[in-house]
């Protein structure tokens, strides 16, 4: 087969109409898109200089091994990436992900009017993806607010696999860590000042359970500017731990801070998160243990009373183990050209009519037989000569994070109550055509729109063809309801977010820690009746 007819019809070049530069970073840049095939906003990464680091490049490979393999409603899903013209010297990919809306460090910093419901099943939503992540033998290491994405429908999805790890020896309980994993604020104990050391999926509980108190309270809740202090924030939190939690810490440096720390009392965390449901604070103080043995593991907490009604394990689905094959790379040293070749056959999963013919003609792979990476070069080229401003991005999202296609099972059944009626949307919002646009502000939300909190429970949200008494209505209901979480990030995200981080920095440690402040406020939004849908209540 000659190289002309490798690529015989087959042809994106016009699948993608590129729109506007929403992102920008060190890896690269990130445009907005439609996709005129399926009609959906997409937006696209390209990866620049994939190779220029092995290591880097190694990331880019892991990441895209495992969202093709760990497919799940909450976890992010690669949807197309495009074919290079060669194999053997492209530089750049081109990833097609959802246009998500915003993740939830800016959810959490734009809002302070969270509602007990939102706490649950955001939460639910995090510990139902570590479910299916760990029973396929997997670690993300990485679990942070900006590594979860989110929708306006309150939608979470768990992105950056770039720091993850495969269980390859066949012991799905412990692996070693011997390079740099999390960031300091949401690192388990046992990892403080550790470079190589055993540790459990418990780490990945740990983390959730500090982002599920950022959460609660609107500030990260061990912002610790290194080791030493990090470790004192969170024995202020749990108390001195005992001689036998110290001496599974392998750093022997850590061990000696510890073992020469004065004697802390464990106070009580019903004192330290006032006004919180009770058994939120009872289940986030096990998934803080100190001892990692003392963490439950994801499916013992999805079984917590705080889910009654909503989690049904039965239901919860597993992942099969990942292929070690799959991840064998793990092990050896790669050249960058043997990295290239795996990223290759990698796209080619999303190509199957071009990876039979790859397959099969493995002896001529010199061909440059023009792909629709080049005329998305050019338009990519065309809208940052466009572009007549820097891109501000408020999020530092890592440069692998690659958001999924939404799939709208399970969680859209689970909102159905015992008698099998639909109880409604999970978060009810208005459509975009019956808000005033007026009334929205000029600020635009980066990616996606913002939108406005719905009516009351009891109103009925008009269409786009309703009567003008109608259209009053909506005005005048959409003025007295609280902001949503993405009006409100744009115009309070700067100041909110440098207030609060720069007091959490500025906190020394005290003896007495004062108490967290709670958020568990009520929200004018009709949001806030999302769990109470699954349980078939109400809330007034």
């Amino acid at each position: 087969m000659g190289r002309v007819d490798f690529f015989t019809g087959y042809s994106e070049a016009n699948r993608y109409a590129v729109k506007e530069v929403i992102g920008k970073g060190s890896y690269g840049i990130v445009c907005s898109a439609i996709d005129k095939e399926t009609g959906e906003k997409v937006a696209i990464k390209k990866i620049e200089d994939v190779f220029q680091h092995a290591s880097d490049a190694i990331r880019i490979l892991r990441e895209i091994k495992l969202l093709r393999f760990l497919r799940h409603p909450d976890i992010v899903e690669i949807k197309h990436i495009l074919l290079p013209p060669s194999p053997r010297d492209f530089k750049d990919i081109y990833v097609v992900f959802e246009l998500m809306e915003s993740d939830l460090h800016q959810v959490i910093r734009a809002n302070d009017d969270l509602t007990r419901e939102h706490f649950q099943f955001f939460l639910y939503q995090m510990l139902r993806a570590l479910k299916f992540i760990h029973s396929a033998n997997v670690f993300h290491r990485d679990l942070k607010p900006k590594n979860i994405l989110a929708n306006s429908d309150c939608k979470l999805k768990i992105c950056d696999f770039g720091l993850a790890r495969v269980t390859l020896n066949g012991a799905s309980s412990a692996i070693f860590w011997t390079d740099y994993v999390a960031t300091r604020w949401y690192r388990a104990p046992e990892l403080c000042g550790s470079f190589y050391t055993k540790y459990t999926t418990s780490v990945d509980i740990w983390s959730i359970g500090c982002i599920f108190a950022e959460v609660l309270t609107g500030q990260p809740l061990f912002p610790g500017r290194n080791v030493a202090h990090q470790l004192d924030l969170i024995t202020d939190l749990l108390g001195t731990p005992s001689p036998e939690a110290i001496a599974k810490i392998r750093n022997e440096k850590a061990r000696k801070y510890l073992s020469a720390m004065r004697k802390k009392p464990a106070p009580q965390f019903h004192q330290k998160f006032p006004n919180v449901d009770p058994q939120a604070v009872r289940l986030l103080q096990r998934l803080l243990a100190f001892d990692a043995n003392d963490r439950p593991t994801a499916e013992e907490a999805l079984a917590d009373p705080f889910f009654k009604n909503l989690a049904k394990l039965e239901r919860e689905p597993y992942s099969q183990p990942a292929p070690k094959t799959d991840f064998e790379f793990e092990k050896k040293h790669l050249t960058k050209e043997d990295i290239r070749g795996l990223i290759y056959q990698e796209i080619l999963e999303y190509h199957p009519h071009v990876m039979k013919s790859y397959a099969n003609n493995r002896v001529q792979l010199s061909f440059t037989f023009p792909s629709a990476v080049e005329q998305l070069r050019r338009q990519f080229d065309h809208i940052q000569r466009q572009a007549k401003e820097p891109v501000k991005v408020p999020m530092e999202r890592k440069p692998t994070s690659l958001p999924r296609e939404r799939v709208k099972e399970p969680l859209e059944e689970l909102h159905k109550n015992v008698n099998g009626n639909d109880r409604g949307p999970l978060c009810p919002l208005p459509s975009r055509n019956t808000v005033n646009r007026s009334l929205l502000g000029s600020h635009k939300v980066v990616p996606g729109e913002s939108l406005k909190a719905s009516a009351a429970p009891d109103t009925n949200v008009p269409t786009a063809d309703a009567t003008k008494q109608e259209q009053s209505n909506v005005k005048r209901l959409v003025k007295n309801a609280s902001l949503s979480f993405f009006q409100k990030a744009g115009s309070q995200h700067s100041q909110s977010k440098s207030q609060k981080l720069d007091q959490a920095s500025r906190k020394e440690n005290t003896n007495d820690k004062p108490a967290v402040p709670s958020r568990s406020r009520s929200m004018g939004s009709t949001v806030a009746r999302l769990v109470a849908a699954f349980s078939g209540g109400s809330i007034h």
